[in-house]
């Protein structure tokens, strides 16, 4: 795949100064929108989970009228619901050393030094607000004897920061959000459209000016305008069709705006999470994750011995590896996340991997249950314990769960700036559809934090300053026109191929093409043959693909075919991005580049950057770097030992 490299791209919107000092030195410079203007003034929100359910919500309170668009049937089934384990904030409720400070550098380390400094820092400002506005919307967190707040330990940091409700923590959130945004749908000031899937973006003089829908269920075209968007539509995991993702979660709405103009960052900054069910066979069509926080009690082992058979009962102390308390003494189980799926991966190359295929290891909470007692694990755990047993018939009261690493979150989006605007005026993005925060590796629990900073704090500030120059005027008739036609033509293109396989069958043969070549683990080797085969197996799609029914229906088969065409294209860019960044760095392990001890390497002369891909078409895309500087925090070798 060709590409070639542009002029350099810079965060213009980020305030300099005192770290402590940008934001609110961004709010106050911020230009504000009078309540009798903001009535006149339309804005589009595109996803109903935690970043784009609050946005909705606090725009329309704010007066704004918003058009709010999910595919589900309610914006309670956006898949921010699955998060389990809980949400960080720096509120130092523990007395344990945590601060706004803390939580910014465990950020920008546990990112590997691949995130900017500014928007990390607010997201760590941020964070301490979170909390007060969920509890006041009656988010049911965990709380000690006494009443307080509980919290608890996740991956990459030795403070207990995360504040949860169960194994329900997204779940709950996302509740909040929706109470919220059904509150402003009752008020009249969010509208909104379930069962619509947006397909384009409409870009009329040069700005974002609305979105071209499709009906799921009668199958119509409508087109909606609006004086700007804000795409909330979250991550493209599920290219590797195995994933801990919604089935329904796909990359269209983002891809679709890379098409129109907005720069892709970083698409090769994938997570793979070490905690999840392992794969238990063909038939699988998605992952199931348990949560981190399990990593808080539970022990991670495997056999001394390869090709150990035996039940995990009667395998005795002595012969067990307590590999990652042994390897990274400092930190245990509670490393990051690319760190332990990593070293879950070795042991099981090794040999020493338990359960179907080798590919698992143990997380055990014998110990927890003998320390603190059944009763106190099954409060603190109960309904994951519960899940874990109808899914896989074990009872991990009894037995040690079997886990292996899977593809969980993507630290890739699209570019913003510090205001979240992308390279399209007009075009904001938030929550995980876009790479703002989080470097080439997500912490636990930052997923919801970031999502409801950016949906409840930030994006409603930095909007207005966008907005204080409208209404934009009417939107020219032919852009619309034209994003329609793009939309019914691609459409007419599927429907018409009427060849023999299905979709489902492409996405299972691309994502595992991506598993094998740049999953856990990448080469140059394996993403050359990558971008060898996606080529050749998108025009086999383009040419074999079966879409049974019509486009003036409830189709499911006619929406999936068109996420898979689409993570056709995202694919190539992913595997090139990955060619290209010749370093190891977080989620992003190039073999070729590794330490004496197996870790990570980054080459930080080479690639201290952002890589900001524009879309090129035919000629193919353009690389745009964003150099990182770091101010406030040492670029150093990371070490959890």
């Amino acid at each position: 795949m060709k590409y070639t490299e542009g002029s350099a791209i810079r965060d213009t919107k980020a305030p300099a100064g005192p770290i402590e000092e940008r934001w609110e030195k961004r709010k106050f410079g911020a230009k504000l929108v009078n309540p009798a203007n903001k009535r006149k003034l339309n804005v589009i929100v595109v996803g109903t989970g935690l970043a784009g359910g609050s946005a909705a919500a606090t725009l329309g309170e704010l007066g704004y009228n918003v058009k709010s668009f999910c595919y589900q049937d309610t914006p309670r089934r956006a898949h921010s619901i699955a998060a389990q384990g809980g949400i960080n904030a720096a509120k130092n409720y523990r007395g344990d050393g945590d601060s706004i400070y803390r939580l910014f550098y465990d950020t920008v380390k546990g990112g590997d030094f691949r995130a900017r400094e500014s928007n990390v820092y607010r997201l760590a400002q941020v964070s301490v607000n979170i909390i007060d506005q969920a509890v006041a919307q009656g988010v049911p967190f965990a709380r000690e004897y006494g009443g307080l707040l509980d919290t608890r330990s996740f991956g990459g940091a030795q403070v207990s920061r995360t504040f949860y409700a169960r194994g329900q923590t997204g779940q709950q959130l996302l509740l909040g959000a929706y109470q919220a945004l059904e509150r402003q749908i009752a008020a009249g000031t969010v509208e909104m459209h379930t069962r619509h899937e947006m397909l384009d973006l409409i870009v009329a003089d040069g700005r974002a000016r609305g979105v071209i829908v499709r009906d799921m269920v009668t199958g119509e075209i409508e087109r909606h305008l609006a004086d700007a968007v804000v795409l909330a539509t979250g991550g493209y995991g599920n290219v590797f069709f195995l994933s801990t993702n919604a089935k329904g979660c796909n990359t269209t709405a983002i891809w679709r705006a890379h098409e129109r103009g907005a720069y892709f960052a970083n698409p090769c900054y994938t997570q793979i999470h070490p905690t999840c069910i392992p794969v238990s066979g063909e038939y699988q069509s998605k992952l199931t994750l348990m949560s981190e926080s399990l990593r808080n009690d539970g022990r991670v082992w495997v056999p001394l011995r390869k090709n150990d058979e035996r039940a995990p009962g009667d395998i005795p102390e002595e012969e067990r590896d307590y590999y990652l308390e042994r390897i990274y003494p400092a930190f245990g189980n509670l490393v990051p996340r690319d760190i332990a799926s990593r070293a879950a991966k070795n042991v099981c190359d090794e040999g020493r991997g338990v359960g179907p295929g080798g590919l698992g290891v143990y997380l055990d909470f014998r110990d927890a249950i003998n320390r603190l007692g059944r009763d106190a694990v099954e409060k603190k755990y109960g309904n994951l314990f519960e899940m874990y047993e109808r899914i896989t018939g074990e009872n991990p009261y009894d037995v040690p769960m079997r886990i292996y690493p899977a593809v969980h979150y993507t630290m890739g989006g699209l570019w913003v700036d510090y205001d979240l605007q992308s390279t399209i005026p007009g075009l904001f993005v938030v929550g995980e559809a876009n790479f703002s925060d989080h470097g080439a590796n997500r912490l636990g629990a930052s997923a919801l934090m970031q999502g409801l900073a950016d949906g409840y704090f930030v994006l409603p500030t930095t909007i207005g300053d966008y907005l204080a120059a409208g209404p934009f005027g009417d939107v020219d008739d032919e852009a619309v026109a034209e994003a329609e036609i793009r939309v019914r033509a691609k459409i007419d293109r599927l429907m018409s191929v009427n060849g023999t396989r299905t979709p489902d069958s492409f996405h299972r043969e691309l994502g595992k093409l991506m598993w094998d070549y740049c999953g856990m683990e990448r080469t140059e080797e394996s993403l050359r043959k990558a971008l060898e085969r996606i080529p050749e197996l998108r025009e086999e799609f383009w040419q074999n693909v079966k879409v049974s029914g019509t486009a003036e229906e409830l189709n499911q088969v006619l929406e999936k075919a068109g996420r898979v065409a689409d993570f056709f294209d995202l694919a190539e860019l992913m595997c090139l991005d990955a060619l290209i960044r010749t370093e190891s760095c977080g989620g992003h392990f190039r073999a070729e580049s590794q330490d004496a001890d197996g870790e990570a390497l980054r080459d930080d002369e080479h690639f201290a950057h952002v890589s900001a891909w524009e879309f090129g078409g035919e000629d193919g895309p353009v690389l745009h770097k964003e150099a990182l500087e770091y101010e406030y925090v040492k670029m150093t070798q990371r070490s959890y030992k």
